[in-house]
């Protein structure tokens, strides 16, 4: 699995409980939630953390209430847009091959569909779903889910660096860069990304920034010109 951090045509937004009769099914959620990850409170995560999705869960290594897909799936449900649920859930069906997984109510690509339905401005998930849309190589969505990120994220030195990796990843190295460089100027000096482009001979520093024309002129008053 492809790493970048450590994150999507676009979907359509949509309230809580509608489109009903969406294939991927209603984001109503009668046991818990659903709540957004990023704004939940310690107490909400942990109710259904501890109960469904412990360290355990999470490595697919110990099951807590039942099979892996259904403590998982539970654990979407009441937060759709869990960035490392979504990632335990991708990796449940690799593991298992088969999708959806054990349990599960939904495929894989449901649950992105979901929590991008649910919360489509959370750019971790979305680059999260680029990156699973990349491994499977399902190119056509990808273009408009990065311009996305790129035209709602252009103040946030993670989301350009994360964007930088997934370009990378799509072997634009002119992107890769760019969007390197994007990040160091938003005061994000991580090096990573410019490991990865050296490696492939494509990093280049980004050109200082222009003495003011001022600053270099001669004070005309100082040398007696009128």
């Amino acid at each position: 699995m492809r790493t970048w951090v450590l994150l999507f045509g676009l979907l359509a937004a949509s309230g809580v409980g509608a489109q009903t009769n969406n294939a991927c099914g209603s984001l109503v959620n009668y046991a818990f939630g659903p709540y957004d990850y990023r704004a939940a409170t310690r107490d909400q995560k942990s109710l259904v953390e501890n109960a469904h999705f412990t360290a355990g869960v999470e490595l697919l290594q110990t099951r807590k209430t039942g099979t892996f897909g259904h403590d998982i799936g539970y654990t979407l449900r009441a937060f759709p847009n869990h960035p490392r649920a979504l990632l335990a859930m991708q990796k449940l069906v690799e593991k298992e091959k088969r999708n959806p997984a054990e349990d599960a109510p939904y495929t894989i690509d449901c649950f992105y569909e979901r929590a991008l339905r649910f919360r489509p401005d959370d750019y971790v998930v979305r680059l999260l779903y680029v990156s699973f849309l990349i491994e499977r190589g399902d190119l056509k969505e990808v273009p408009a889910h990065l311009a996305y990120v790129n035209q709602t994220e252009a103040d946030n030195a993670f989301a350009m660096y994360n964007l930088g990796l997934v370009y990378f990843d799509l072997k634009d190295y002119g992107q890769a860069l760019a969007h390197a460089h994007k990040a160091l100027a938003l005061g994000l000096p991580r090096t990573d990304l410019k490991t990865k482009l050296e490696r492939v001979n494509k990093w280049e520093e980004p050109a200082a920034a222009p003495v003011a024309e001022a600053a270099s002129k001669p004070d005309a008053s100082a040398s007696g010109v009128p």
